[in-house]
């Protein structure tokens, strides 16, 4: 799976971006997983509760935020341009390119 200079080997479980090799825990790999599928749509906290987790109700917590800002550490940081981007009171996206516009 390719989007922009991100590349996901499902099989392998391998994540690359620019060639570099991004080192994620299996419920890191997961969301990123998830938030590929539907790159460039809005993803909400429930669906990613529901999709990741497993959940289908809100536990209260943070998890779906703190997960989200670990991916966005490792997915993000030395590069140009964020691949994952907060869309205000709707959810999380991952885009291919830095126009973070829907």
């Amino acid at each position: 799976m390719t989007l922009g200079d991100l590349r996901i080997d499902p099989v392998e479980r391998r994540v690359e971006r620019e060639g570099r090799a991004i080192a994620l825990l299996p419920r890191e790999y997961a969301l990123l997983l998830h938030l590929a599928r539907s790159a460039g749509r809005s993803i909400a906290r429930e669906e990613l509760l529901a999709a990741v987790w497993g959940l289908r109700f809100d536990p209260g917590t943070n998890v779906v935020e703190v997960h989200v800002s670990r991916l966005r550490a490792k997915l993000d940081r030395g590069f140009a341009a964020p691949m994952l981007v907060t869309d205000k009171g709707r959810g999380y996206r991952l885009i291919a390119r830095a126009d973070p516009q829907p």
